[in-house]
């Protein structure tokens, strides 16, 4: 592929795990990279050898004005941009009752408002040549959450959600949009991760989690997402959802299956609980 008609990505996170693996993939494909993260030494054996086609470049993504700075910036050098993966993001473990405002609103300043500063910084590139590729790195945790991982749930819920209005708006510029949803892959992730202070009233529930975390826990080599990213990208037809490994394919299958059951069972309340009526007298009227 000459560099001509390499495409270029954007890959935030990009200095380990699943971010390297992705900007890996890309470059030995023949793609141009545009690799952002805080730290940029573990990009070194890449620069080494993709000297013209890697850009490492230093960014914290929590802060929206650098984000612009920098994407900028990566046009200029590059000319365009054609692929963004959004896969900054951090983790921290911890019971709805123990999480600390400090490490709520931390993690939501990464895997939320990062990803929405990247989204917004990237946009008006994409829509003016009007075509691109925006890869938004959730988790299974935006699709089914549990003890221990609300906050991180949460992030990615709410990165969903935003994604799946803005993979609308973007769909008429010729901007294609898809949610990646992986598994447990071998990362820094859990090494790295918070865990906030336990309050001894968990304490049971915990060794349960425990238990069964080591009974049936089993991560992948982050070169198979990788694998899987490049297949997506090739693809005329993306999906707007891709779930990354088997394990958490069968948890969404059945997490869908459980709620369409519920909804089935509750469908005459649901449906009783609406009957359109005129405006009430004075409805929408300001008060003197």
């Amino acid at each position: 592929m000459t560099t001509k008609n390499s495409r270029v990505w954007f890959i935030t996170g990009a200095s380990k795990g699943l971010g390297y693996a992705y900007a890996k993939a890309a470059l030995e494909a023949g793609d141009r990279v545009v690799a952002v993260a805080r730290t940029l030494s573990h990009l070194d054996p890449l620069k080494e050898k993709y000297q013209d086609s890697l850009l490492p470049m230093m960014l914290d993504v929590r802060n929206r004005e650098s984000v612009f700075d920098v994407v900028r910036a990566a046009v200029d050098h590059f000319g365009r941009l054609d692929i963004l993966v959004n896969n900054a993001g951090t983790m921290t473990l911890g019971m709805v009752e123990e999480l600390s405002e400090n490490d709520a609103r931390d993690l939501m300043e990464t895997n939320f408002f990062g990803a929405l500063w990247v989204s917004q910084a990237v946009m008006p590139y994409l829509r003016e040549q009007r075509s691109g590729h925006i890869i938004q790195i959730t988790s299974i945790g935006a699709l089914v959450s549990g003890p221990m991982s609300g906050l991180y749930s949460a992030s990615k819920f709410a990165l969903e959600g935003l994604s799946e209005a803005l993979a609308k708006e973007a769909a008429s510029f010729g901007i294609k949009l898809t949610m990646v949803e992986p598994g447990g892959y071998w990362t820094d992730m859990y090494t790295a991760m918070r865990i906030s202070p336990s309050k001894e009233a968990y304490g049971s529930l915990k060794e349960e989690m425990a238990q069964q975390n080591s009974e049936g826990s089993v991560d992948s080599d982050p070169q198979l997402a990788a694998k899987a990213l490049m297949k997506l990208v090739d693809s005329e037809d993306p999906p707007l959802r891709l779930i990354l490994g088997s394990m958490v394919f069968d948890a969404a299958i059945h997490t869908y299956e459980e709620r369409l059951a519920t909804w089935k069972q509750w469908e005459q309340i649901s449906r009783a609980a609406e009957k359109g009526i005129p405006a009430p007298e004075g409805y929408g009227e300001t008060g003197e």
